[in-house]
């Protein structure tokens, strides 16, 4: 059928890149034509993803699906190889659905609009690009692709400190993604015969421990820097609070979650070996993850710095259940995904709406808008009871399977899993103290209702109509363009929570899509560790960092590749 031969993933992929040609040349002349046209490829492209993986992925199979290979530059051994499994497929579906509403979410974007849009486009189809490669050096490319439009997006479209942070997160990630160049290179050239960078034909090499431990070093850093992990995180507080609401929302929905696929796809699956020695490693930055960004988020008083310091919190979980050994753990890390991505976007949008009204971001000038904006409140509430794992929110079902997979894991010491799980509950606790005083001084706060200045404001004989007071900002009632939420921004809002609240009653709705291909992965990681540790015993010394594991046989893994 020829409904079989489309190229599915090709179309995802290059539709927005393609789309975003068109912009240049489209008639507008205040941008709004632009807007809707930019909004119609997201939903198109978003409609094309659920189409494909509905009809033609199965969430049964391991191996990699709905392949597309296509000689490009064969004299580099580099094809435009593209495919989804277990892994990529969700986070897909992710890319799509919050990068779709990231656009809509863009609706008063008036300074250089077609720019705007067509860098939303590179970028919508960058990070799509960077999910579906199967060809470890286009998966390069596309990293690289992602880093222009936002550093263009956060330089042009940011705050007073754009510059500065949108040249900062560009340094970090770019040095930082040299690394991927060279574990390519060094993984495509190595055994002799032709260059090859297929994944899979990659998965199927013999490296020695030496090689594999370079490379994992380096591909951690390359991951660590994208994913935000101690201590090469300094970029994303910067970056998000500098950026605008929609960049924010893609930043943090999304592109944080390239690191820590990264560290499944490449790291897990093609240097199993390096993995038991880098694993408890991995635990202990999710540890100092967890607990240094809460602790940090209270001494934040910009709002959205408060929400970035969270994120790299959050993020501390996915590197536990990486670490975790076990199906549950690696499952709970793709679920903490997905989960932070929704949950992550809509806190950063409403943070952007609650902008929108008060022109301040520090939160002791906002104190006391409850009132003028209950549903903004409102909704504002709920994102913040699923970042603290409120059960019933899909927060909670993520946490919990990274919690119960690293305590039943039997690979480490019962010692150290006490203490790591102890500590990470340590952040559990942290995250509700700092999510609600900040509700708590946004929305009940009193310390501002002194700052507005009727007489400098030129609105002093507007007194007997009412003022409204955010921070330094007065206007009158009649005037105030923005009150409380609009129905597209309440629309916005409810696609995230719906999908948060549903995932968290029903958490298969989203591991029913990558269970599968987890188990196949922590099957191989156990299998390596069984022949490490049977080969040689006396490589791991007992005690509380290290590694041990009890009768764990060595069985065949089926459909990993």
């Amino acid at each position: 059928m020829i409904a079989d031969q489309f190229p599915w993933l090709t179309a995802i992929v290059l539709l927005p890149l393609v789309a975003s040609l068109l912009i240049p040349v489209l008639p507008d002349k205040d941008g709004k034509r632009v807007r809707w046209y930019a909004l119609g490829i997201g939903i198109a492209d978003f409609a094309l993803m659920c189409y494909a993986f509905w009809k033609h992925y199965d969430a049964s199979n391991a191996s990699f699906q709905m392949v597309e290979s296509y000689a490009w530059m064969p004299q580099l051994g580099l094809n435009w190889a593209v495919s989804v499994d277990g892994l990529s497929a969700p986070l897909v579906l992710l890319a799509g659905f919050v990068t779709t509403l990231s656009i809509f979410s863009a609706w008063q974007v008036d300074h250089r609009p077609r720019l705007f849009y067509f860098l939303m486009l590179v970028l919508y189809s960058a990070q799509v690009g960077v999910f579906v490669a199967k060809d470890l050096l286009l998966f390069f490319i596309m990293w690289e692709v992602e880093l222009i439009p936002v550093y263009l997006l956060v330089c042009i479209w940011g705050g007073q400190r754009r510059r500065y942070a949108a040249t900062k997160f560009l340094l970090y990630t770019a040095a930082a993604s040299i690394f991927i160049l060279v574990a390519a290179l060094a993984m495509g050239l190595y055994g002799g015969g032709d260059m090859t960078f297929d994944i899979t034909a990659l998965a199927k090499k013999e490296y020695p421990l030496g090689l594999q431990l370079l490379l994992y070093t380096g591909l951690l850093v390359a991951f660590g820097v994208k994913l935000a992990v101690f201590p090469m995180h300094t970029w994303l507080p910067d970056a998000h609070g500098e950026a605008s609401s929609p960049v924010s929302m893609v930043l943090a929905g999304v592109l944080l979650k390239m690191g820590g696929y990264g560290l499944i796809r490449l790291n897990l699956e093609l240097l199993p070996d390096a993995h038991i020695y880098f694993a408890p490693v991995l635990a202990i930055l999710g540890v100092v993850n967890i607990i240094y960004g809460a602790l940090n988020s209270f001494a934040q008083t910009n709002m959205k710095r408060r929400l970035a310091y969270s994120s790299i919190s959050h993020m501390g979980f996915v590197l536990l259940g990486i670490a975790s050994f076990t199906d549950l753990g690696i499952n709970g890390a793709m679920l903490q995904m997905i989960s932070h991505g929704l949950i992550a976007s809509v806190l950063f949008f409403l943070a952007g709406v609650t902008y929108d009204r008060t022109h301040t971001m520090v939160m002791k000038d906002m104190g006391g808008i409850g009132q003028a904006m209950p549903k903004v409140f409102a909704l504002f509430t709920i994102g913040a009871m699923a970042s603290l794992a409120l059960p019933g929110m899909s927060g909670f079902a993520g946490e919990l399977s990274v919690f119960v997979g690293m305590t039943s894991s039997d690979v480490y010491s019962s010692t150290f899993c006490t203490v790591t799980v102890f500590l990470a509950a340590v952040g559990v606790i942290l995250t509700p103290i700092y999510l609600l005083s900040m509700l708590r001084e946004v929305f009940y706060g009193k310390d501002a209702a002194l700052l507005c200045d009727i007489n400098n404001a030129g609105l002093e004989n507007q007194e007997d109509e009412g003022t409204v007071c955010f921070g330094t900002d007065c206007l009158v009632p009649e005037e105030a363009v923005y009150d409380d939420a609009r129905p597209r921004e309440v629309f916005i809002a409810a696609c995230f929570l719906l999908m948060i609240i549903g995932i968290g009653f029903y958490p298969k709705m989203a591991m029913q899509m990558y269970d599968v291909k987890t188990v196949a992965v922590n099957a191989n990681l156990r299998q390596s560790y069984a022949i490490v540790s049977q080969t040689n015993p006396q490589i791991y010394a007992k005690g509380f960092l290290v590694p041990q594991i009890s009768e764990v046989e060595v069985a065949p893994v089926l459909g990993t590749f």
